[in-house]
C-alpha cells in the first residue's frame, strides 16, 4: 500500500528470511562465519541459538547460499513428533522417495544417497529449527545420522538451531554422546542499539529507497526500547511505522507513530 508513496520497489520489513535482506550485524556476522566453518570443515555437528526473531533462519539461508551447488542440504523446519518419522522427513527433504519405508530402509537409503553424493564430489548438510524441542529419542535418531561415514570423512554435516533453550536441553547428561560432537557453539545475540538504524537502512536501501525518508532519534529510541534489537519485532512496529507515514502523508516517522504503531501491535490501539 505504501510502496509507491515511499518510492519503494517491494515491502522492506516482511518477515520472511530473505537472505537479500540480511543484514550483517557484528554478532550475525560472526553467526554465518561460525557456521560455514563449522559446515565445510566438516566438524559434524554446529549449534546455533538465538532469541525467537533474532535472524537465525535468514543466517542459515544465506549461508546455504555461500555453500552454493557443491552442497545438497534439508531443511527441518517443523520437526514431526515421532523419532521415526524425522528420519524419513529427512530423506524426503533430501528428495528420496522413503514414503513406506521403514527407519532402517529409510537409514540405508539416505546413507547410500550421502555415499552417492561424496564420490560426485558433493557434501550434504541437515538443517533442524525448533531443535530445541526434540526430545532425547529424537535427538538420539539424529546423532546415528551423525555416524554415516567413509574412512576419512563425515558424511552429513547437521545444524541444530533453536531458541536459548536448547543450550540446557543438551546439558542433560543422558544426551552427553551427542553434546562432546558438538564442537561449534554460537548464540546469535539481538542488535545492539548503535546498530539499529543501519539495518533499518540497509533493508529500505534493498527495498530501492533513495529519498530523504527518515525516522527520528525518538522514533529509533522507541523502536529500540520495545524490541530490544529483536530483528523480528523491528520489522513488525516499522512496518505498522511505514503505513501510519503513508496514512498521515508523512515523509519521516517520529516517537508519536511509533507509539500508535507499537499500541497496535500490542492490540491496545484505544489505550
Amino acid at each position: 500500500m505504501y510502496l509507491e508513496y515511499y518510492g519503494l520497489k517491494e515491502p522492506p520489513f516482511e518477515m520472511t528470511p530473505n537472505p537479500r535482506f540480511l543484514f550483517f550485524s557484528a554478532k550475525h556476522r560472526e553467526a554465518f562465519n561460525h557456521l560455514l566453518y563449522g559446515i565445510r570443515e566438516r566438524k559434524g555437528f554446529v549449534q546455533l541459538t538465538g532469541e525467537v526473531g533474532a535472524g537465525k533462519t535468514t543466517v542459515c539461508r544465506a549461508m546455504l547460499e555461500a555453500l552454493g551447488d557443491s552442497w545438497a542440504s534439508a531443511l527441518i523446519f517443523n520437526p514431526p513428533p515421532d523419532p521415526e518419522l524425522l528420519v524419513k522427513a529427512v530423506a524426503i527433504e533430501f528428495g528420496l522417495a522413503a514414503a513406506g519405508l521403514g527407519v532402517l530402509e529409510t537409514r540405508a537409503m539416505l546413507n547410500e544417497f550421502l555415499i552417492e553424493q561424496a564420490a560426485a564430489g558433493r557434501d550434504a548438510v541437515l538443517i533442524i529449527d525448533e531443535a530445541q524441542n526434540l526430545t532425547n529419542h529424537q535427538l538420539e535418531h539424529i546423532r546415528l545420522l551423525s555416524n554415516l561415514e567413509t574412512e576419512d570423512r563425515k558424511l552429513l554435516q547437521i545444524v541444530l538451531m533453536g531458541q536459548p533453550e536448547l543450550r540446557s536441553r543438551l546439558d542433560d547428561p543422558i544426551l552427553r554422546q551427542l553434546r562432546q560432537r558438538i564442537t561449534v557453539r554460537f548464540h546469535l545475540a539481538p542488535l545492539t542499539r548503535a546498530e539499529l538504524w543501519p539495518y533499518i537502512e540497509h533493508r529500505l536501501v534493498v527495498s530501492g529507497a533513495t529519498g530523504t525518508f527518515y525516522f527520528t532519534a525518538g522514533a529509533l529510541w522507541r523502536i529500540y526500547n520495545y524490541s530490544r534489537g529483536i530483528p523480528r519485532l523491528i520489522n513488525a512496529v516499522c512496518d505498522k511505522c511505514l503505513l501510519a507515514g503513508y496514512v498521515e502523508q508523512r515523509d519521516g516517522i517520529d516517537y508519536r507513530m511509533v507509539g500508535r504503531a507499537v499500541r497496535e501491535l500490542e492490540g491496545r490501539i484505544n489505550v
